[in-house]
C-alpha cells in the first residue's frame, strides 16, 4: 500500500481525475510553535491516494511566550486566530468536507495552551486536536511514508519544528522508535541567542547545549538498529526546506520542484552552518530562498541537524516535503478505513498501544479483555436504544476497558485515581490529547464517585458533550466490571432486553458454569446498578438463567 499512495502521487500529476464524484476533499492544519500550515487534498478512495491541491502557510510565533510565566502572548493567538480563520475561508473555498487540526509543542507546554483551544472553538468553531510528542512523530512518519518509497529498508526521519525536534526510525511496515526532545528553531533562538550575528560563545554553548539534549533520543534510535543495517537520513520542516533551497540555489542553479529527494551532505552543511552563523539577521534575510522570520531561527535550526547528523554518524540526508500535516491526512485515511493492506496494521496502531501500555503496568490482559468484551456487548446492545455514541466512542470506551485496572501498579488504594494519572501520562499512541482525556476519565470513574464538575479531571474536558460521553460510557464500564466481579470468567454472556413503555432494562446473564450462582457478580452489579439507572433514566433488572434459555 506504500507502493501505491507513492504511486498514486505520482498518477494524480500526470492523468485526469476519474470518478470525481467519488473524490472527497479533506484539509489538514497544523498550529505549531513557528507556523501554521495547512494543507488541503483530494483524496481518492478506489486507489486509495491523494493528492495536494493547495498550502497555506503563516508564521505567527506561537512559541515567542511570556519568558517568566510561560504562557501564549495575547498578540501570538490574535495572528493565529487570524491565520485559522484564513485557513478556513481558503478550505471552504475549494470545498473542504471536513478541517482536520492539530497542536503542538508550543500549545502543548504553555500554562494557557487549552484556554487558547477552546478560544479557537468558541470564535472559529474549529476543534483542534492536542496531539503529545510522540503522536506527532508518529504521524510525521505516516506523512513521510506516504511521500517516500521505503523499499523495506530502515529510515531515520528527523523533523526540526519551532519547540521540538521528533526523531523516528521505521521501515516500509512501521515506527521502530518515536520521540521527541524539547530543542527547537524558535525554543533556542529565544533561550540561547542575544547576540547578532551570534558570537562564537553562544554558538559553542548552543552547539553543546543541543548535542547533550538530543544524545539520548539518538542513543534509543541505534539501539533499535541491526548491525547489518544502514539506514538513509529523510529530513522535514521549514529548517531543513531552507537549507535544501538555499543548496540547491548555490549548487545547481535551480531549486528542484518537488524538493523531495534533494540531498545536502554533512560536510557542505558544515559549511553553510559557519557562513551563515557569521552573518546578521538582516543579512541572512537576503540570501534567495531565506524568508525575514526563518532568518532569526535558521542558525538555531541549522545546528540542530548538524549535530543530529554527527551523532549518527550520517553524511548526507535526503529532503522529504511531506510531514505532519500529510500525516494527519493518512491517519484519517486509516481511521476511515481507506488504507489497507500493508499499511492496515496502523488501523490497530491504537489497541496494540492500549495493550502496550497495560502490559507495563502489569494488567492482568485476560481479565481486563474480558472486561472489555462485556463492556462493548452492553454498548452495542443499547445502542439506539438507551444512548447514541458511535464507533469512535465505542473504542475510547475499549481502551478504558482495557487500562482501567492499571493504577494497582501504584497503589490497590484509590487505584482507579492512580489509573488516571497514567493513562493520562502513558503515552498512549494513535489518540489525541482529548480522547486521552476522555479514556483517563471512563477508567477514573469505573468505580467509587461518580463524575463531578469539581474534580479538575472532569473539568479538563474541553465541552459538555465529552463530560456526557465519559458519564454515559463510565456507567457501561461499572457494569462491565461488575460482570467479571470475580476475575474467573464466571459469566459467560450477558443479553439485554429493553423495555421501553416501563423505562425497564433486563440483564439476562449466561454463567459459565451450571453450577455457579454467580452471587459476586449479582451483588456487585445490585451494588453498582444505581449509577447506571440514574445514568440512563431505567431500572435494571438482573436474572441469572440457565444457558439454554439464552439466545444467542
Amino acid at each position: 500500500m506504500v507502493n501505491l499512495v507513492a504511486q498514486a502521487k505520482e498518477t494524480f500529476e500526470n492523468v485526469p481525475n476519474p470518478a470525481v464524484e467519488q473524490e472527497r476533499i479533506i484539509a489538514a492544519i497544523d498550529i505549531g510553535t513557528n507556523s501554521i500550515h495547512m494543507v488541503v487534498v483530494r483524496i481518492q478512495p478506489e486507489l486509495p491516494a491523494f493528492t495536494i491541491i493547495d498550502r497555506e502557510k503563516d508564521t505567527v510565533r506561537l512559541g515567542d511566550r511570556c519568558k517568566e510565566s510561560g504562557r501564549l502572548k495575547p498578540e501570538a493567538m490574535e495572528r493565529a486566530i487570524a491565520a485559522l480563520r484564513r485557513c478556513q475561508e481558503v478550505a471552504t473555498c475549494l470545498n473542504a468536507e471536513q478541517i482536520i487540526a492539530v497542536a503542538t509543542s508550543a500549545v502543548r507546554e504553555a500554562p494557557n495552551g487549552r484556554e487558547f483551544l477552546k478560544q479557537i472553538e468558541s470564535d472559529l468553531g474549529l476543534f483542534v486536536n492536542l496531539i503529545s510528542g510522540q503522536e506527532e512523530a508518529r504521524r510525521i512518519y505516516l506523512g513521510v511514508l506516504s511521500g517516500m518509497e521505503f523499499n523495506n529498508q530502515p529510515h531515520i526521519i528527523i523533523d526540526i519544528g519551532g519547540g521540538s525536534t521528533e526523531l523516528i526510525l521505521g521501515d516500509s511496515n512501521e515506527p521502530r522508535t518515536l520521540s521527541s526532545t524539547k530543542v527547537g528553531a524558535v525554543r533556542l533562538s529565544a533561550e540561547f541567542v542575544t547576540t547578532d550575528p551570534i558570537s562564537n560563545a553562544e554558538f559553542t554553548f548552543l552547539q553543546a547545549y543541543v548535542r547533550g539534549q538530543i544524545e539520548r533520543s539518538v542513543e534509543e534510535l541505534q539501539a533499535h538498529l541491526q548491525p547489518e543495517e544502514s539506514p538513509r537520513l529523510v529530513g522535514t520542516s521549514g529548517t531543513i526546506e531552507t537549507l535544501a533551497t538555499i543548496h540547491a540555489r548555490e549548487k545547481l542553479g535551480v531549486v528542484p520542484s518537488p524538493l523531495t529527494g534533494y540531498q545536502i551532505s554533512l560536510k557542505d552543511l558544515k559549511e553553510l552552518v559557519n557562513r551563515l552563523r557569521k552573518l546578521s539577521y538582516s543579512e541572512r534575510a537576503v540570501i534567495p530562498g531565506m524568508s525575514d522570520r526563518r532568518s532569526e531561527i535558521i542558525v538555531a535550526g541549522a545546528v540542530i541537524l548538524q549535530e543530529v547528523m554527527t551523532l549518527l554518524g550520517m553524511e548526507s540526508v535526503t529532503m522529504c516535503e511531506r510531514s505532519l500535516r500529510e500525516g494527519v491526512i493518512v491517519d484519517w485515511m486509516l481511521t476511515h478505513g481507506l488504507i489497507e493492506d500493508r499499511l492496515q496494521y496502523q488501523s490497530a496502531v491504537r489497541e496494540r498501544s492500549a495493550i502496550k501500555i497495560a502490559q507495563k503496568y502489569g494488567v492482568n490482559l485476560e481479565y481486563s479483555q474480558r472486561v472489555a468484551e462485556f463492556a462493548l456487548s452492553l454498548f452495542d446492545q443499547t445502542q439506539g436504544l438507551l444512548h447514541n455514541w458511535g464507533a469512535e466512542e465505542r473504542e475510547l470506551l475499549s481502551a478504558a476497558a482495557i487500562l482501567h485496572n492499571c493504577g494497582h501498579y501504584i497503589s490497590h488504594s484509590s487505584h482507579h485515581k492512580h489509573s488516571y494519572y497514567l493513562i493520562r501520562n502513558g503515552e498512549l499512541l494513535g489518540y489525541t490529547e482529548t480522547e486521552i482525556e476522555i479514556i483517563a476519565n471512563i477508567a477514573r470513574y469505573h468505580r467509587k464517585n461518580t463524575p463531578k464538575k469539581k474534580h479538575e479531571n472532569y473539568q479538563n474536558l474541553p465541552s459538555k458533550k465529552h463530560r456526557q460521553m465519559v458519564s454515559q460510557l463510565s456507567a457501561l464500564l461499572r457494569l462491565a466490571v461488575a460482570l467479571d466481579r470475580r476475575q474467573i470468567g464466571a459469566i459467560q454472556q450477558v443479553r439485554c432486553e429493553y423495555r421501553p413503555e416501563v423505562k425497564e432494562l433486563y440483564l439476562r446473564l449466561q454463567p459459565s458454569q451450571p453450577n455457579d450462582d454467580c452471587t459476586l457478580e449479582l451483588w456487585s452489579l445490585d451494588y453498582k446498578k444505581g449509577v447506571f439507572e440514574a445514568e440512563y433514566g431505567v431500572k435494571l433488572i438482573v436474572k441469572l438463567e440457565p444457558s439454554a434459555l439464552v439466545v444467542n
